[in-house]
Order: C-alpha cells, then structure tokens, then sequence
C-alpha cells in the first residue's frame, strides 16, 4: 500500500466511465465488475489520466462469499473506503407480462440488483463504522444507483423495478443506521440512460 492523501472509492459494474468525476475531485478508485474488457482499460487508463490510482477485481457482486475478501482487497490496496457507490445491476433478459415472469428470471435480477447489492453494502458499512475517525474528519458516503422505476411501475420488466424499489428502502434505512457515524446515503434515480442493459429497450426510447 502506497500513501496517499486522496480519498478512495469503490464503484461495483463502473467498468464503463461512470468513476470519472469521482477521480476529478481527488478519489482514487476501485471498480468491481464481471470482466476486464477493452472498455474496462479504457476506464482504468482514463482515471489514471485524472491523477487516481485504480485498482480492478474482476467478480459478481450475487456471489456473496466473495464480498469480504474484495473489500479486503480493496483496503489492502488503498488503506481505507470513503465512498462506495453501488451501480452493479441487471435488467430482466425478456421483457413480458407480469403474469408470466419466471422464478430463474425473478432470482436472476434479485440476486444482483438486491440480493448482492445489499450484502455488499452491509459488508462496506460495518467496516466503515469499525474504522470510526476524528469529527473533523471528511464525511464518507453510500450511494447507490436505482433507478425510475424506484417509482415508475414497468409491468413488463416487473421484477426488475421491484429491485429497485426495495433498493429505495433500503438507502432509507441504511441513511437512519449510519448518520450518527457520519456515513452519508444517497439514492440517484436515472431515467433512460443508453448502455448495454437498455439496448433492448432503445428502439422504443427512441421513438
């Protein structure tokens, strides 16, 4: 571990850009994803450019015996978590009626969406209030990412706006648990943004 006087984050599914303001104002950046791709290089070599140091674990976040050893991972290579910003996620692989929606497709999307994604957070959270630091010092921060269908029902990919929806409560929940320790919640609620997950929807959008 090298010394550092920047503030470090992890970004779960940030193998695509999402990390770059977080390196401008002065984090380096761990990024938890499935694969180490060409744009995951690219995302790596262009955080680098923005003075962070980065640092990759190839993984799924749904395999939850691996959460502690990432982390650790994560600190070994940084020294401490600041922010964790949880974007990981996958939409149903066929949209249809909600009268019609699978079991393999309902436990495919709660295994990520919120089934990992809380396990995950829970494991940053009790590490972050473990590593209890002076009042003075910078606030630390959750964030994670769901979506408009937090609130927007979408009775054709139904399973994957209630993930959303708990992932709603849940940063309501954790918000309450961890002020008095300074670890900040967020909740950011994108519409349509055009990535791979959506691109079966993208015809329709853009009409």
């Amino acid at each position: 571990m090298q010394e550092s006087k920047r503030r470090a984050a992890l970004v779960t599914g940030g193998r695509r850009g999402i990390a770059y303001a977080l390196a401008e104002a002065g984090f380096d950046v761990a990024i938890i994803d499935l694969e180490q791709d060409a744009a995951c290089d690219e995302t790596l070599a262009a955080l680098r450019d923005r003075g962070a140091r980065t640092h990759f674990i190839r993984g799924d976040i749904a395999g939850l015996d691996r959460h502690a050893a990432m982390i650790d991972e994560i600190y070994a290579a940084f020294g401490t978590l600041d922010c964790l910003v949880s974007n990981a996620g996958v939409q149903v692989k066929v949209r249809g009626d909600i009268l019609d929606v699978k079991p393999e497709s309902y436990d495919r999307v709660m295994g990520v969406n919120l089934r990992g994604t809380f396990f995950l957070t829970q494991q940053v959270a009790r590490r972050m209030v473990a590593e209890e630091r002076p009042a003075d010092s910078p606030a630390r921060s959750i964030i994670t990412i769901s979506s408009a269908n937090a609130f927007i029902a979408g009775p054709d990919h139904s399973e994957y706006c209630m993930s959303k929806t708990a992932l709603s409560m849940m940063t309501k929940m954790l918000a309450v648990r961890l002020a008095p320790h300074r670890i900040y919640t967020y909740e950011i609620r994108p519409g349509i943004i055009q990535t791979d997950m959506t691109a079966v929807a993208r015809e329709k959008y853009d009409r």
